[in-house]
């Protein structure tokens, strides 16, 4: 039902390459979704049960909502503890890139990674990879990378030796990164994979809520907010666009993953084929974190490349300015302006 994803020669030098390692570390993008984290738990727990001991390694902080997953606990976070990352890299005769196609999207783990001899290895679903990879399984038209770590295990003739330690990520990423399979989800084989997964005494439905129903009051808050005061509608281009400045996100006592979702939101209004969501950094000055979502055919990942120095999915993708919040939405409203013109 579904076709290989790495030829017979690949997939033996991905088998040697594991049997021949003996410090394997697993990696994944900055600001880590629900894709990076399930791909990189699923992945780990995929090789400790054929005796492995991988480290996963990811450049900052992940959303609370995410911390439910098995084994998260285990995950080191390279800028609060960058000497023990820093050793465990330096030791690694074998790196994972998992849901990472290009080394500007881990901050300060980039160098390290680029400067490591170990073998390379990447699982990934963004156009254009940048990452020079022994083995790289690039694949743009797949809903997720834990369908590619589904995939792969698959081929490697071991899933029936997983868990729901490893099914429940896998579950979680793909579900998270289709907006709940609303969008980039039409292939059979997702849905012949979760059919898989959910032999595994996976509870799918508290895995949706341990991760959409599982937020703070002020996240709530925070939503009427945006919609009633924020929100800015050009209906003659089908189009939204809102901001949440630093001020903001202070006022409603934002932590990291309290906006996820939100630009989904305004998808809702008859005839609106975009939404974008401008959110400033709350540390560092001058940056504006920027999620695209659109509907149908549109190519929110042509604008995000064109005006927010970003790329990704037809249908889902992100950027970053380094501006102010006031430039940032001049420059949304030219992105709109030629796109849904």
């Amino acid at each position: 039902m579904m076709n290989n994803l790495l030829s017979t020669t690949d997939l033996e030098k991905l088998r040697s390459f594991i049997d021949k390692a003996e410090n394997i570390v697993i990696f994944c993008h900055i600001n880590p979704d629900g894709d990076a984290i399930g791909s990189c738990l699923g992945w780990a727990e995929y090789l400790r049960t054929i005796g492995k001991s991988p480290s996963i390694i990811v450049p900052d902080q992940f959303p609370d909502f995410l911390m439910w997953m098995p084994n998260t606990e285990k995950i080191i976070r390279f800028d609060k503890h960058r000497e023990t990352a820093e050793n465990i890299m330096t030791k690694a005769d074998l790196m994972f890139c998992l849901d990472l196609n290009d080394v500007s999207r881990t901050d300060g783990l980039g160098n390290l990674i680029q400067e490591s001899k170990a073998k390379k290895v990447m699982f990934d679903h963004h156009l254009n990879p940048q990452l020079k990879c022994d083995i790289m399984i690039s694949e743009p038209e797949i809903s997720s990378t834990c369908e590619i770590v589904f995939r792969v295990v698959n081929e490697l003739g071991d899933f029936d030796k997983m868990g729901s330690h490893f099914a429940a990520p896998i579950y979680c990423g793909m579900m998270t990164d289709t907006g709940t399979f609303t969008y980039n989800s039409t292939r059979p084989e997702i849905f012949f994979i979760i059919s898989r997964l959910l032999t595994k005494n996976i509870d799918k439905d508290k895995i949706y809520r341990n991760v959409y129903n599982n937020y703070s009051e002020q996240r709530i808050r925070l939503i009427g907010y945006v919609l009633h005061e924020k929100l800015v509608v050009d209906a003659r281009h089908h189009a939204t666009f809102f901001t949440l400045t630093r001020d903001d996100l202070r006022k409603f006592n934002y932590i990291k993953g309290d906006a996820e979702g939100l630009v989904n939101m305004p998808l809702q209004i008859k005839g609106t084929k975009l939404s974008i969501s401008l959110r400033e950094d709350t540390e560092k000055d001058n940056i504006v974190w920027v999620s695209l979502r659109s509907v149908d055919d549109f190519p929110c990942n042509l604008v995000a490349k064109e005006f927010f120095n970003g790329g990704g999915h037809l249908n889902a993708s992100g950027g970053r300015l380094n501006c102010s919040i006031d430039e940032a939405v001049r420059i949304t409203k030219k992105a709109i302006e030629k796109f849904c013109s």
